[in-house]
């Protein structure tokens, strides 16, 4: 099982990564991992920057003999390179382990995009070097980044299909990424509470939370893409608190100011990254999780939500609308305004979304998910021996 991103590295795809393998394991699956250095992983190794990553994997490889070798590929983690002048020039660091393993693979891919959302990839690097940036160097290197995405955009779905023809299969969360990766297998993230349900008053007293009322709970990464300054406009409805808790994202640099918050209905957690058991508390003593994102090919914290049985407000991207339309939550528009409605839509038909939303839940529970990922891997096997028989 591979990933950059491994606890105890902080970050959505190394939880989901480790969830992932330690259910296998469950299931008498003899399992590797190799990841980054600051991860617990079996081996280590991986960067976005080591141009090596390739050499690490295939000398993995050579040594375990596995039968199966399964890469979770969120690009930036392996670290993705646009030319600025020819786009078929886009690699990553693990193209020759593509290229080179003769072990059959699985990909799980956890990023594609529409062309909206690839070009709301690119925010501004306010220092370099250590240094604050003035406007002009800000204004060219944000004209430097639009000019590789805009000319790039085709070569980066190219190099997603790339990657599917050398993988045995693909895999994803949603029908929107099965749309634009052709041939893959959907098989959501899977999400299960870590802790007894508790009662939602009992979850916010422990978190010191007002206890009348409705709460709507925004948690992860704060960066540009999650699209939380959104609520620096919101006129929040007087029986909503909005609780917010975010940490920093281990492999950037980027600074979001959530300063001259226009409502008093917000609340700061400010306890950084959560455990398992305080995302099961917090997510307990919600009512809804809100996803205000520019840019989303899948979210952890959406599953996170609906496992504990929790309805959602999103913005109006195609990976929210496809759960949107089975009756889970609501898409609109991503403006401070849209949000604040929708928060009084949702409370109009809770019981609605609710129900919905239990029945769904138990779509996410791990067992589910990892008897696909099991008919998943006994499939390569069997098509590995019918290849060595031919």
């Amino acid at each position: 099982m591979v990933c950059t991103e491994y606890p105890p590295m902080l970050g959505g795809l190394g939880r989901y990564t480790y969830n992932l393998t330690n259910h296998l394991k469950n299931h008498n699956i003899d399992i590797s991992t190799v990841s980054n250095q600051a991860g617990n992983g079996t081996y280590t190794g991986l960067f976005p920057g080591n141009i090596n990553n390739s050499d690490v994997l295939l000398d993995i490889v050579k040594q375990q003999d596995p039968d199966i070798v399964h890469i979770q590929l969120e690009h930036g983690l392996y670290g993705l390179f646009i030319d600025p002048l020819v786009p078929n020039k886009i690699s990553s660091t693990i193209d020759k382990f593509y290229d080179m393993c003769k072990v059959p693979i699985v990909t799980t891919f956890h990023s594609s995009y529409t062309f909206k959302q690839w070009m709301n990839l690119i925010y501004p690097t306010q220092e370099q070097s250590g240094k604050k940036m003035n406007k002009l160097d800000i204004g060219l290197q944000l004209l430097s980044k639009y000019w590789k995405h805009l000319i790039n955009y085709r070569s980066f779905h190219d190099y997603n299909n790339y990657i599917m023809k050398k993988s045995h299969t693909g895999i994803v969360f949603s029908h929107y990424m099965a749309n634009l990766i052709p041939g893959c297998k959907v098989i959501y993230h899977g999400a299960e509470p870590c802790i007894q349900l508790i009662d939602k008053k009992e979850a916010k007293r422990k978190l010191g939370l007002p206890e009348n009322g409705r709460i709507a709970v925004l948690n992860g990464f704060l960066t540009s893409t999650k699209g939380w300054d959104i609520i620096k406009k919101m006129n929040i409805p007087d029986n909503w608190s909005i609780v917010m808790n975010h940490s920093k994202v281990y492999y950037s640099n980027e600074i979001i100011n959530l300063n001259k918050i226009k409502s008093t209905n917000v609340i700061n957690l400010n306890k950084s990254y959560l455990s398992d058991t305080e995302l099961s508390l917090l997510l307990y003593a919600s009512d809804v999780v809100l996803l205000p994102y520019k840019v989303t090919s899948g979210s952890g914290v959406m599953f996170d939500g609906l496992a504990h049985g929790l309805p959602f407000i999103a913005s109006d991207l195609d990976f929210f609308k496809e759960f949107s339309k089975k009756g889970l939550g609501i898409c609109v528009k991503r403006n401070a305004e849209k949000f604040a409605k929708a928060l009084v839509e949702i409370d109009q038909y809770y019981e609605k979304f609710a129900i919905n939303v239990e029945i769904f839940k138990n779509m996410l529970k791990w067992d589910f998910h990892i008897a696909k990922h099991i008919e998943v891997y006994e499939r390569v096997i069997a098509d590995k021996k019918l290849t060595a028989f031919e």
